[in-house]
């Protein structure tokens, strides 16, 4: 598998924004495209070409799972690595995201010093 560098970032949250970028940009070293919603990030996904897509799941308008649904109808976003971010972690939910695709669920609040760890650990762990 290749190194992990870019991630298109989907999240509707500001402050959730700016603490995972110094997470995953200072203290991970990775390239971050950050969308503010669904929707921008169908707009951006294709330029930007993502080694791995990081997505909340409640968002209003489209919501991650939806997000992820119309990102995989995308040129070469059949496939691309998705990490689902949520509070839901019940193991039903969990199950869902991964049925959805997903190579992996973090828990929110997740830990700044250890997210790009944590992200780069499902990264590796995942086939592909």
């Amino acid at each position: 598998m290749t190194e992990l560098n870019k991630i298109l970032y989907v999240e509707d949250e500001p402050d959730i924004q700016a603490v995972a970028r110094i997470a995953l940009e200072t203290v991970g070293q990775l390239t971050l495209e950050i969308c503010s919603s669904g929707q921008e990030a169908l707009d951006k996904a294709a330029a930007f070409d993502p080694d791995l897509i990081l997505l909340d799941v409640m968002m209003p308008g489209l919501d991650g799972p939806d997000t992820l649904l119309e990102l995989r109808k995308l040129d070469g976003f059949s496939s691309k690595p998705v990490i689902f971010m949520t509070a839901k972690v019940m193991d039903s939910e969990v199950q869902r995201y991964l049925d959805l695709g997903a190579i992996g669920v973090i828990p929110k609040p997740f830990d700044p010093m250890g997210l790009a760890g944590q992200v780069k650990s499902i990264w590796q762990d995942s086939p592909g």
